[in-house]
């Protein structure tokens, strides 16, 4: 059986943007994707902290130390400027495989 599981996690990213006249996705700090082993144009799940929204899209990769976390496209309207959010990436693995998650909490440094 494959299973849908949690591969890594950036927790309490405050959004710095929000852009909507663009494709759609959101912008990821490319140092912050790294530490959580995601990818450009993975699929993620954004949860917004402040409001409950949750949506699904990719991550764009944004400037090295830019701490940018940016919604673009219809993913703006989840989302206003210093909502806190939680972006979640996935794996799907077999039974008897094992993944133990990254989770950067960035409330806390």
């Amino acid at each position: 059986m494959k299973r849908h599981m949690m591969k890594s996690k950036i927790a309490y990213a405050v959004l710095t943007d929000a852009n909507l006249f663009y494709e759609g996705s959101i912008g990821i700090d490319q140092d912050i994707m790294d530490q959580a082993n995601i990818l450009p144009n993975e699929q993620v799940q954004v949860v917004n902290a402040n409001n409950g929204e949750r949506l699904i899209t990719y991550a764009i990769a944004l400037e090295r130390g830019s701490k940018q976390f940016v919604l673009n496209g219809p993913a703006a309207r989840k989302g206003l400027v210093g909502d806190e959010v939680v972006i979640i990436s996935y794996a799907i693995l077999d039974d008897n495989d094992v993944l133990e998650p990254i989770v950067i909490n960035l409330k806390h440094g």
